[in-house]
C-alpha cells in the first residue's frame, strides 16, 4: 500500500501551502494511496543546534515528525518560495529528523523514498525556483523527487472560497503530478 505523507512549508492556518496540501491528500485518495496529512505547527522544533543535540538528543517533536516520516513511503511537500527558495522551516525539519539516532543509519528517515512537489505564488513563477532548492537537497539526502512538479501562479485566484482549487488546469496538473507518484511507487514496491 502507498503510504504518503503530505505537509505544507508555511504553518499560517490560511496558508495557501496548507490549501495545496490539503487538495493533495485528497488526490491521493482518489489514486488509492493512504495519505496523512501533518501539520508542522503541531511540530514546532527550536532552530537546530548540535550543541542541544548532544546534550539532550532530538527534541520530542523532531523524533515524533521523525517517526512519522519514516512510517510513510513517500512524501509530498508544499512549499512557498522565500526570497527564490524554501523556507526555514523545511530546512530545519529536514535538519532535525536527518540526524542518526541510537544504531539509526545516517538519514533513515529519508533514504529511498520517493517524493512530490508542489508550489503556489502570487507572482508569475508560481513558486518554481524554491523548489530547485528544494529539490536539490530532497536528492542529495536520497529522496527521488519525480520529475514532475506542480506550479501554480496567481495564488490569490487559485482557490475557491472553500480552499479548493478554482483552476480546472491546476486541478488536473495536480492530478497529473500525484498519479505520478503513486505509479512511480508501485512500481517500485512491486521490483
Amino acid at each position: 500500500m502507498n503510504k504518503v505523507l503530505v505537509f505544507a512549508g508555511s504553518t499560517r492556518l490560511d496558508s495557501f501551502h496548507r490549501k495545496l496540501a490539503l487538495e493533495a491528500v485528497a488526490a491521493l485518495r482518489a489514486a488509492g494511496a493512504e495519505a496523512t496529512f501533518a501539520d508542522l505547527r503541531d511540530y514546532p522544533m527550536p532552530l537546530y543546534d548540535g550543541d542541544v543535540e548532544a546534550a539532550q538528543g532530538l527534541p520530542s517533536n523532531a523524533r515524533a515528525f521523525k517517526e512519522l516520516v519514516k512510517a510513510h513511503n513517500a512524501i509530498v511537500i508544499a512549499s512557498p518560495e522565500y526570497n527564490g527558495s524554501f523556507p526555514a522551516l523545511v530546512k530545519n525539519a529536514i535538519d532535525w529528523i536527518s540526524r542518526p539516532e541510537g544504531d539509526e543509519t545516517h538519514l533513515l528517515a529519508f533514504r529511498g523514498k520517493k517524493a512530490a512537489l508542489l508550489s503556489t505564488s502570487p507572482g508569475p513563477g508560481g513558486g518554481q525556483r524554491g523548489l530547485r532548492h528544494l529539490r536539490e537537497l530532497l536528492e542529495m539526502i536520497g529522496v527521488h523527487v519525480i520529475a514532475g512538479q506542480l506550479t501554480i501562479p496567481k495564488a490569490f485566484e487559485a482557490f475557491d472560497a472553500a480552499g479548493r482549487l478554482a483552476r480546472p488546469q491546476d486541478r488536473e496538473q495536480l492530478r497529473r503530478v500525484i498519479e505520478g507518484l503513486v505509479a512511480e511507487q508501485t512500481a517500485s514496491q512491486a521490483a
